[in-house]
């Protein structure tokens, strides 16, 4: 996907065990986008992701300027952690994924969030825990409610999603990267010349914005 007219560049990750469907969120996401095809029928189980993949997409940001949003797939397998943990320190926003029907997946989030804390030493991410497959309410094990109380001990929002329903899935990735413009404007987040979280592709004079946007709830599909 070109660039063009974009100010800036976010590197964006899904974290999350395997299966939580990471894959499925950024397929719908990104088929989204204007003029993308349309997606197909999803299949029952994804192939699990091996190592990382990266998908792209442009965002006019609703206060902001125009980012492309470079996307990194990561694998929730053990023996592909090695691989994903070097990408941890180039990324400025993280997506912690769950799955609302396995609560191994919501118990491991606090090791997912710790370990990018850890490989990215004092570098400041946004996080946005993400409760995927809310289309299953009479499997989930994990309500909303335990869901938002995680996030706010580890100091970030929660939304549920479903990639099948296509439930919140664009709301979920633009309120990270609104959430990642707004600390770049506050200066929470630096913009520095050899860090490839955030890039700025055109050198352009941008307004800065008073608005602050407000955490959104659960899914209510």
């Amino acid at each position: 996907m070109e660039a063009g007219g974009c100010l800036y560049q976010f590197r964006i990750a899904l974290l999350g065990d395997a299966a939580v469907g990471k894959t499925s969120l950024l397929r719908r996401y990104v088929a989204g986008a204007p003029g993308a095809p349309q997606p197909e029928p999803e299949p029952e189980a994804e192939p699990p992701t091996v190592g990382v993949e990266f998908y792209s997409r442009a965002l006019q940001l609703p206060a902001g300027p125009r980012v492309k949003l470079q996307l990194w797939d990561t694998a929730g397998h053990e023996r592909y952690r090695c691989i994903t943990r070097s990408f941890y320190r180039n990324v400025v926003g993280v997506l912690l994924v769950f799955d609302v029907t396995n609560r191994k997946s919501f118990e491991h989030i606090p090791d997912w969030h710790q370990e990018v804390m850890a490989t990215r030493g004092p570098d400041k991410a946004i996080f946005l825990l993400v409760g995927h497959k809310s289309d299953l309410q009479s499997t989930r094990c994990v309500s909303a409610q335990e869901a938002e109380e995680l996030a706010t001990s580890l100091g970030m929002a929660f939304l549920e999603t479903s990639a099948k329903n296509n439930c919140n899935v664009d709301l979920a990735f633009d309120t990270l990267a609104d959430a990642i413009q707004q600390a770049l404007q506050q200066g929470d987040i630096k913009l520095e010349e050899d860090w490839g979280g955030v890039r700025l592709i055109h050198k352009t004079q941008i307004a800065r914005s008073t608005s602050r946007k407000q955490h959104p709830g659960p899914c209510h599909c």
